[in-house]
């Protein structure tokens, strides 16, 4: 078995995505199933920048911006970030852009420490983490202690693709931005390998869809600000490849 590639742990933003952003905004339909059709029609040309779309969300849960990306705090990124024809991505990539554009009056520094700060109080403590980021915590009502079925289920997925997790934290294997990640590696085989495209619609649908919407929720409880928004676009992504009710 191979580690994650470690563009899969610390995103760079690449001016590909300059260039098919103006590709994506040509797109005339605005549903997540228009939008799967042209990615499935156009695998070759999108699942690249869709991987790269659901890595940088993932690798936004895994750490705190201290220590990743802060390309988060740019308009310019979100401005460019594609919305692959969808309503949906849209929406909420102008709710980023909005976001970055109202802290730019304030140092960059300081706007790193604020979301690294809220990053510790949702996902760390003291005393405990206000929001859990991991799926075992949602699977049932009574959870109280993590590395439930959810643990081991992702765990034995990852080693059928041949994955280990590497990262210095020692996360679960179900926590949040390793399952994105996971979801971010079928989408990139499956220029190569058509299985992983119903594979990577079946994890979304069995297995992001069905808690990530509650996680959210727990965040705007939580009344998080760029964690909430980081939420948010994953749901938006999980929707292009999760097939509508």
């Amino acid at each position: 078995m191979h580690p994650l590639p470690s563009r899969y742990w610390w995103y760079v933003v690449s001016s590909r995505w300059w260039y098919w952003d103006s590709w994506f905004s040509s797109a005339s339909s605005s549903s997540s199933a228009g939008a799967r059709s042209r990615i499935m029609a156009h695998a070759n040309v999108i699942c690249d920048e869709l991987a790269e779309a659901f890595a940088f969300v993932g690798n936004s849960f895994l750490k705190p911006m201290s220590q990743a990306s802060d390309a988060g705090l740019d308009r310019a990124f979100w401005a460019a970030f594609p919305d692959f024809g969808d309503e949906g991505v849209a929406t909420v990539l102008e709710r980023c852009f909005q976001w970055a554009a109202k802290g730019e009056s304030v140092s960059r520094d300081e706007r790193v420490r604020d979301v690294s700060v809220e990053y510790a109080r949702l996902f760390i403590g003291p005393p405990e983490p206000a929001v859990a980021p991991w799926e075992t915590f949602y699977e049932r009502e009574d959870v109280v202690s993590g590395f439930g079925e959810p643990t081991f289920r992702m765990r034995e997925r990852l080693r059928q693709l041949g994955l280990v997790v590497s990262n210095e934290n020692n996360q679960y294997e179900d926590h949040i931005g390793i399952e994105l990640l996971c979801c971010s590696e079928y989408v990139r085989r499956a220029v190569e390998d058509p299985a992983c495209t119903r594979e990577a619609s079946a994890f979304a649908t069995d297995v992001l869809a069905p808690w990530v919407g509650r996680f959210a929720m727990q965040l705007e409880e939580s009344s998080a600000s760029y964690y909430r928004l980081m939420a948010e676009l994953a749901m938006s992504l999980i929707a292009l490849l999760a097939p509508s009710e």
